[in-house]
C-alpha cells in the first residue's frame, strides 16, 4: 500500500512512515498486548497533554507494563513529532506494546523491550452540516470485555460495533449494558432530559474521554444543570437531546437513534450552547496552548 508522506516515530527514531518497521513477533501484533492514546492538537498545541499522559500511565499500570518515558520526555518526543508535520491541527496517535518476544506465549515474557510508535495525521473538525443538522446513530448491546477503562489496542469488539454504524450509514453505535447507557463504539455519550445534562459516571465499563471531561468542566463553568449518574436505556430513548463527544468529533448532536427521532429532530438548545462554549474554549485556549 502507499503510505502518506508523513513522519513517524519508532523507538526513539523519526523517519517517514514507509521506512518504519516492527517485528512480526511483536506482542502487539500477536496478542493485541499494548495500549494507545489519541491526542488532538490545535495550532501545534496538544490538548491537555498532562491528562492524556496521566491516562496513558494508568493504562500501562493496569496491564503491568513499565512506562518507557517520563512525562517530560514524552512531552518532548510528542512536540518534536508535531513540529515535523505540515499541518497545524493534528491528531497524534501513540502506541506502546510489550514488544517482540519468542517463543509465542500468552504469559508475559521474562525480558522484553517495549515498542513505542507514534504518528500524526491532520485533524479535521466535524463538517458544518453535521454541526447544524446533527447525526444519526444505532444502538447495540455492549459486547466488549470488563475493562473498557483501559485504553487497549485490542479493539476488535469496538471495530465490529463501529461497523454496525457504518453499515447502517450512520455516525455511531450507542452501547447499552444491563439496561444502562455505557458509551459509543468510539465516543462518549451524554443526554439531555428536561433541561438537565446527564452523563454516565466513569467506571471500568467505559473509557472516559478527555473531551468528556472537558464538556463536564464547561457545563459546570457555565452553570448548565448537570447530573453524573447511571442513565437507563429508557431515558436515552426518551431524551430531548443526545450528544456524542470524542477527540475527533468534538461535540455532536445525535438527532436520530435506531430510526427514531430524538427530541425535535434538530440539535437542541443545550447542545447549541455547549457547542458555542467548546468553540470559544478551542479558539481562546486550545489554540494558544493555554488550557
Amino acid at each position: 500500500m502507499d503510505f502518506p508522506a508523513l513522519t513517524g516515530f519508532l523507538n526513539g527514531r523519526f523517519a517517514p512512515l514507509a521506512d518504519l518497521q516492527i517485528s512480526v513477533l511483536d506482542r502487539g501484533f500477536l496478542f493485541g498486548d499494548g495500549i494507545y492514546e489519541a491526542i488532538p492538537v490545535y495550532n501545534r498545541h496538544p490538548l491537555r497533554l498532562t491528562e492524556h499522559l496521566r491516562r496513558l500511565a494508568a493504562s500501562l499500570a493496569a496491564i503491568n507494563m513499565p512506562n518507557p518515558y517520563g512525562a517530560e520526555e514524552w512531552a518532548v518526543w510528542i512536540q518534536q513529532l508535531i513540529d515535523q508535520q505540515r499541518f497545524v491541527d493534528q491528531s497524534v496517535y501513540l502506541q506502546i506494546t510489550r514488544g517482540p518476544a519468542f517463543p509465542r506465549n500468552h504469559a508475559f515474557p521474562a525480558v522484553t523491550e517495549p515498542t513505542v510508535f507514534m504518528f500524526a495525521d491532520e485533524l479535521l473538525p466535524p463538517t458544518s452540516e453535521a454541526v447544524a443538522n446533527g447525526v444519526a446513530a444505532v444502538s447495540s448491546d455492549d459486547i466488549r470485555w470488563q475493562r473498557c477503562n483501559i485504553k487497549a489496542i485490542s479493539l476488535l469488539a469496538n471495530v465490529l460495533l463501529k461497523q454496525q454504524a457504518v453499515d447502517a450509514g450512520v455516525a455511531e453505535t450507542i452501547l447499552f449494558r444491563d439496561g444502562l447507557l455505557i458509551e459509543g463504539a468510539s465516543s462518549n455519550i451524554l443526554v439531555v432530559k428536561e433541561g438537565v445534562l446527564l452523563a454516565p459516571p466513569p467506571s471500568h465499563l467505559m473509557l472516559t474521554g478527555i473531551t468528556y471531561d472537558l464538556v463536564i468542566e464547561l457545563a459546570r463553568q457555565h452553570n448548565m444543570p448537570l447530573e453524573i449518574r447511571p442513565i437507563s436505556e429508557a431515558t436515552v430513548r426518551l431524551a430531548d437531546e443526545i450528544w456524542l463527544t470524542s477527540s475527533s468529533k468534538e461535540v455532536l448532536a445525535v438527532v436520530s437513534l435506531d430510526g427514531q427521532t430524538v427530541g425535535s429532530g434538530q440539535p437542541g438548545p443545550l447542545y447549541q450552547a455547549m457547542y458555542g462554549y467548546f468553540q470559544v474554549f478551542k479558539n481562546e485556549a486550545m489554540r494558544l496552548g493555554a488550557e
